[in-house]
């Protein structure tokens, strides 16, 4: 069974051949990938996984290791995967390029280490070389790597490879306690990279068949495997809990269906594999498929199967080669259904290596001549490089990438939706809504189409049609945590505060780690007086997402508004450490050291306010107001204080009451007394007609003030505040 010429093969080969083959195998990858490195992050997964997930954008922390192992999030439990983006987030920070380059080194890792394990296994360098060289450029592989997602991929296929050369090692020594110690490590880390791995015990029984040819009888290779097994299905145990919520009713799809698209895609897989083209991210189910096509897909997987089990003696690596192939696409067979597509590129990352094995082998028994063979296999490859270096160009933002998709599928509401929200990104609000509109048209009871399309109607203005698509989102699907949060924002915008505090905490109740439902509730909190519930949800999301700014000068805020000076002086300056460049923070951090009587330290933070927002009349107020009217003589300017109140008011339309105020008395501190009654009066006029009754009383009891040729004096703190 087997080339008895695979002992001797590699002893022919000078050693510096398997070296300079790496080096080829990595060049050729990222000839083709390098590329990436430009690509950005897309709207399909990479939020959940990267740039909008906080705890995996902090980096490594003690807190992302523990939830790492223990939450679930895209329905899917798998801590390598997140803590290698976490690592990702620590060292590039939400660079994109860094990103990409991480999943480039894994799957050159993964190319290196199969041609490596290939040649241990059976002896042959080129053969070995030549499988490792189409797994690493096919387009099929465009996916896997060019998609930041599919990190666990990448991530799990180095384990996957390792974990057979630990095997290989341990065959070799089948009493070694150590070596099946490492394969099971290398094998718990590929599982929890991608729980797809958990058909490796079936794939070592076959690598035992051939190329290893292991004597021992098939109970004694199988209870070797046992703990394997063991692995195996806890590892199926936890991913059935994790995938619960994405796991697809029989309603959706009937099992006959599945069946029969199961048998489809894996023939679409082989025609893929031939013939590159027409590749998508996405692929929508079927409603059905034509019985010709289940038929002639049965009859060919039959066919191979059979004249595989016929030559299973002469050319083993054929059988094990399309076992192969058939045992690592049953985890994403279809069966279990786990989301909406049919097929996808990804899935064949790891199963078609079987494929290439197979043939390769069987196309070196026929006779050839070397350099006709060498030039069809430089020939494959460069056109298969080709191939792979245009797939990867559709991968270069999300636009690009959901056109190409629409280009190649139909009936593909997924493609609209998520076309529709790169459209909305860029500002493309109408080019978006006919995306959305589209996607309903295919499905219109699908809920993140609504949900698409009340985003984009929210961003256009149309509150109201909005509120009717995000409602029409929840009723579809009532535990969506962002069709809430968005239903409150629009329901705030509306005014409707009492709604919206419904809303946010709805989303609160569906998705926990909402950072901005948690800052969202706590402002609708406080526009109601719930000064107490504002800042406790301002705390939580400060917890959720320590960079906030705007958290923390909101915070501030509402601290400033309990007394809590000292508190609320803290983190405004911690909002200005966050973000130095923000005019609001400063201009809060001023009034709050004006109430703990820092005069000069208030300035020079108005100050520092008017420089970013040059033209604000709200700061030129606070600060020609403490100018013209604090005790301390060496603090006080009229004339600048006149300049900015006038600049305020001009600003205002001269009907601010409270700029008024300011303006009258940095007139009164200047010296023109009668100008500070005129102005005074006409604030007072303001007043009256607003029915502020408490700011009409100061300006009368200040009006005397300047009628008797006396400036007013603030008793230490500030009272015109800004908006």
């Amino acid at each position: 069974m087997g080339d008895p010429s695979a002992a001797r093969a590699d002893r022919r080969d000078p050693s510096w051949r398997a070296p300079a083959i790496c080096i080829a195998l990595a060049a050729m990858s990222f000839a083709v990938f390098a590329s990436t490195l430009g690509c950005g992050f897309v709207n399909y997964d990479d939020n959940e996984y990267v740039y909008d997930n906080p705890i995996v954008a902090r980096g490594l922390t003690l807190k992302g290791l523990k939830w790492a192992f223990t939450s679930v999030r895209a329905n899917n439990w798998h801590p390598v995967t997140w803590l290698s983006h976490m690592l990702d987030c620590q060292l590039y920070a939400l660079h994109p390029a860094g990103h990409h380059l991480t999943n480039l080194l894994l799957h050159v890792g993964t190319v290196i280490a199969l041609f490596l394990v290939l040649r241990e296994m059976t002896g042959f360098l080129w053969r070995s070389a030549f499988v490792a060289a189409i797994f690493a450029i096919h387009p099929l592989r465009v996916e896997s790597v060019a998609w930041i997602s599919e990190r666990k991929d990448v991530l799990s296929g180095l384990f996957f490879v390792l974990s057979i050369w630990a095997y290989v090692r341990y065959a070799r020594r089948p009493r070694s306690l150590v070596g099946y110690a490492v394969l099971m490590l290398l094998f718990a880390l590929g599982l929890m990279s991608k729980p797809m791995l958990v058909t490796l015990p079936l794939l070592l029984l076959l690598l035992d068949y051939w190329p290893l040819q292991r004597t021992e009888s098939l109970g004694k290779l199988v209870l070797e495997k046992l703990p394997l097994l063991a692995l195996s299905a806890a590892s199926c145990g936890v991913t059935l809990l994790a995938q619960r919520g994405a796991i697809q009713s029989t309603d959706s799809f009937s099992l006959p269906l599945r069946f029969e698209n199961a048998l489809v895609s894996c023939m679409v897989y082989l025609r893929q594999m031939a013939y590159p083209a027409g590749l998508a991210v996405f692929y929508p189910y079927p409603s059905h498929l034509p019985a010709l096509e289940v038929v002639l897909a049965g009859v060919l997987i039959g066919g191979i199967s059979f004249v595989a089990w016929l030559l299973r003696r002469k050319q083993p690596w054929i059988v094990v080669g399309w076992l192969w192939y058939l045992t690592m696409l049953l985890p994403v067979a279809g069966i279990v259904q786990v989301g909406m597509q049919a097929h996808a590129d990804r899935y064949t990352y790891l199963p078609q290596i079987g494929i290439y094995i197979g043939l390769t082998w069987l196309v070196a028994q026929w006779h050839m001549r070397r350099e006709l063979v060498g030039s069809l296999m430089a020939v494959l490859i460069a056109i298969l490089m080709v191939c792979a270096f245009r797939q990867t160009a559709y991968w270069h933002d999300s636009e690009t990438l959901w056109t190409h998709t629409l280009a190649c599928t139909t009936g593909n509401d997924m493609a609209h939706n998520n076309l529709g929200t790169a459209f909305l990104n860029e500002g493309k609000v109408e080019q978006a809504i006919q995306q959305f509109a589209a996607a309903m048209e295919i499905k219109p009871g699908d809920a993140d189409a609504h949900y698409s399309l009340g985003t984009a109607l929210l961003q256009s203005g149309r509150v109201k049609q909005a509120i009717v698509q995000f409602k029409a989102a929840i009723q579809i699907m009532p535990d969506d945590a962002d069709a809430h949060y968005n239903l409150a924002l629009a329901l705030r915008q509306e005014g409707n505060i009492k709604g919206a505090i419904a809303q946010f905490q709805s989303a609160l109740k569906f998705d926990p780690h909402n950072a901005g439902a948690e800052y969202n509730l706590a402002v609708a909190l406080r526009q109601v007086g719930n000064v107490d519930g504002a800042i406790a949800h301002y705390q939580k999301a400060i917890q959720l997402n320590p960079t906030s700014a705007d958290a923390h000068n909101n915070l501030a805020n509402a601290l400033l508004q309990q007394g809590k000076v000292d508190e609320a002086i803290a983190h405004f300056q911690t909002a200005l450490q966050i973000d130095p460049g923000s005019a609001k923070a400063h201009n809060n951090l001023g009034n709050a050291l004006l109430k703990k009587g820092n005069a000069s330290e208030a300035i020079a933070q108005f100050d520092a306010a008017l420089q970013i927002e040059t033209a604000n009349p709200a700061f030129q107020n606070n600060l020609a107001w403490i100018l013209a009217t604090w005790p301390d003589a060496s603090v006080r300017n009229g004339l600048r204080a006149v300049d900015l109140a006038e600049r305020a008011n001009q600003a205002s339309g001269g009907k601010d009451p409270l700029i008024l105020r300011t303006l009258a008395a940095a007139l009164a501190e200047a010296g023109r007394y009668s100008d500070a009654v005129e102005t005074a009066q006409g604030a007072l006029s303001v007043a009256r007609e607003e029915s502020n009754s408490n700011l009409g009383a100061a300006l009368q009891s200040e009006i005397i003030l300047y009628q008797n040729g006396k400036p007013f004096r603030v008793s230490g703190t500030v009272e015109p505040k800004a908006p």
